[in-house]
């Protein structure tokens, strides 16, 4: 049984009970003050033959015949007793002997002879009481009054308006047994009429009301519980129906409004989620991100399904269980809290599997109306720097493709041209040797010089091909000379030493060609930017316990100790003869060398110069940095 079922149930019994209850009793009263007043008649009725016989045996001095009327009144069925008064309330004539002479009380029940009017305008009372027997009876007192032919013995009607009291007692008995069964018959009534009006009430109230107010609660908690196609079905007109109709209306609103809210959050998230750098929005009260997007899951190796929302940012990126100290690391959330500008800063990353990554990070304050208040937020974008230098190296690979393609079509091609002409030439001169034996000389000069321009421009074109998606068997000591041969203009423009110490059989490793070269490259311009006024650069290779070494020695400015830990990282750039540079060359070399399993060694002392050794495993072994 539901609250409310029982509710109405229990409140409509007590009700309906308690009014059954008060009629049964107000019906009760009134059905006994009738019996009452219906004696009071019938004791009238009999004080009029009384009266008249009174008045007929006392103008006839029968006192006898008197005394027989009121004995055979006591004796009637129903009457326990029958008196008549004198006006001082003697007893002079009952139907019980023993009474005779005795006092009756009227002053107790509020009689007052000589306040009676001969009209009767004031009635004297009937009500239940004891008699001298101790039995309840219903007493009825009833007057009898003076007449102008009684006033010779009484007096005169004005003087002496009663010439007694005519007191009959009924048995109280049969009049509280029959009130007491039209009672019980009127509760039984009542008892059925209060059964069947419950029950109509409890059908009528599980029909039209409980059934529609369990079919909205249902609909509503299925709704709750994420059901938006829950609807109700309510027969009829009356206002559950319509309630069921405006609940249905709201259901398909809510339904329409949450399914347009769902696919406005994944268009955002899509659209976070098309964004290459990771980012990821932080609520500045609690440092708890609201909002990330798949690059920021993937710089921190997060697995499928993850997500860093709910997190907070230090626990998220950097394993903290408090947020990261102002003073040892940059704060976003800190810094931009106390300038309240966007800001950009390096930091490192704790990867889910354990390793770190470098990241770039970009940070700028918003501000939203959420929940009914204004929240401050952080909005970072973090660029992974590994990609960066990734990125850098595919597009300095692709300028030198260009580089390359342009001189073959600008160089090569003509030069071969030219050398198919020559050795047309040459071939003329062999008809007369003698005579062109000095301008042969000269030819063959010119040949062999653009044989060696050939050359240089397929080195070019070797330094600006794409790697392989497969490592390759990779000749050191041909890849660093032919990359050191296309330097040789700027060694000897800035006045450097070139020394040299290949070691054969040269070592070979698997990688790829073209950034092997990239890597030889760039080592030897930086050697040479570290000796804006000359010096001494000494290129070599070597094996040591299964390393293929490079070694690439300057004697330059070297590196001041403050430097030489973030020489590569991306984008910083120190260079001595004060070009700025891109800062991305180390950071390649690197990435590029330990993409192959290997490391970069330096040693640098500054004043004196610097020495980088790049170590690969050599092919026939399998050591591991």
């Amino acid at each position: 049984m539901t609250s409310l079922r029982r509710k109405f149930l229990i409140g409509t019994a007590v009700g309906l009970t308690a009014l059954s209850l008060a009629l049964l009793v107000l019906v009760a009263a009134l059905y006994q003050h009738q019996l009452s007043q219906e004696r009071s008649l019938a004791s009238r009725e009999i004080n009029h033959l009384l009266q008249a016989a009174l008045e007929n045996a006392m103008l006839k001095r029968d006192l006898p015949g008197l005394r027989d009327v009121v004995d055979r009144l006591g004796r009637q069925e129903g009457v326990r007793n029958a008196m008549i008064l004198a006006p001082d309330g003697e007893i002079r004539f009952a139907s019980d002997p023993a009474l005779i002479g005795q006092r009756f009380p009227l002053s107790d029940r509020d009689v007052c002879p000589d306040c009676l009017d001969q009209t009767g305008a004031r009635a004297l009372p009937t009500l239940f009481t004891r008699d001298i027997h101790g039995r309840e009876v219903m007493r009825s007192l009833n007057p009898v009054r003076n007449k102008p032919a009684c006033a010779g013995c009484h007096g005169s009607p004005e003087a002496r308006p009663l010439n007694g009291v005519l007191v009959v007692d009924y048995d109280a008995a049969p009049i509280r047994h029959k009130a007491v069964v039209s009672a019980a018959t009127l509760g039984g009534m009542g008892g059925l009429l209060l059964a069947v009006t419950l029950l109509s009430s409890a059908w009528f109230i599980r029909r039209h009301i409980l059934q529609p107010v369990s079919c909205l609660a249902e609909a509503s908690r299925a709704l709750s519980d994420g059901r938006l196609d829950s609807r109700v079905t309510l027969d009829g007109n009356d206002e559950l129906a319509n309630l069921g109709n405006v609940f249905n209306r709201m259901a398909a609103n809510l339904q329409d409004l949450i399914r347009r809210t769902r696919e406005q959050e994944a268009f955002l998230q899509a659209l976070v989620d098309a964004i290459p750098d990771g980012i990821r929005v932080i609520d500045t009260q609690t440092f708890r991100i609201v909002l990330d997007n798949q690059a920021y899951r993937d710089q921190l190796a997060l697995p499928e399904g993850m997500e860093a929302r709910g997190l907070t940012c230090h626990a998220s990126s950097h394993g903290r269980d408090t947020p990261c100290p102002a003073s040892l690391a940059t704060c976003p959330i800190y810094e931009i809290g106390r300038s309240g500008k966007p800001l950009k800063t390096l930091m490192e990353f704790n990867r889910h599997d354990g390793r770190k990554t470098k990241v770039e990070v970009f940070a700028a304050p918003m501000q939203a109306h959420m929940e009914g208040q204004e929240r401050r937020y952080i909005v970072e974008s973090s660029r992974d720097l590994h990609k960066v230098v990734t990125f850098s190296q595919e597009q300095r690979l692709a300028e030198m493709a260009r580089l390359a393609t342009g001189v073959a079509h600008e160089i090569h091609n003509p030069l071969t041209s030219i050398r198919i002409a020559l050795q047309a030439t040459l071939r003329a001169t062999q008809q007369e040797p003698e005579r062109y034996a000095v301008f042969r000389d000269y030819l063959e000069l010119v040949d062999g010089e653009i044989d060696r321009c050939i050359d240089v421009t397929e080195r070019l074109l070797k330094l600006g091909m794409r790697p392989p998606e497969t490592p390759q068997l990779v000749d050191v000591n041909r890849a660093v000379r032919e990359t050191l041969s296309l330097e040789h203009w700027e060694i000897a423009e800035r006045g450097v030493e070139l020394g040299i110490q290949w070691l054969e059989p040269s070592p070979r490793v698997l990688a790829s060609d073209t950034e092997l070269r990239l890597v030889a490259l760039n080592l030897i311009q930086n050697a040479l930017h570290a000796m804006p006024k000359g010096g001494r650069l000494h290129v070599s290779t070597s094996i040591e316990g299964g390393w293929a070494r490079i070694a690439i020695a300057d004697t330059g400015v070297g590196i001041r100790e403050h430097d030489a830990a973030r020489i590569f990282e991306p984008f910083y750039s120190h260079r001595a003869d004060g070009v700025n540079g891109t800062g991305l060359g180390l950071s390649i070399c690197k990435a590029v060398v330990e993409g192959y399993g290997g490391r970069i060694e330096f040693a640098s002392q500054p004043g004196v110069g610097s020495c980088f050794y790049v170590l690969l495993p050599q092919a026939n072994h399998h050591t591991h940095p």
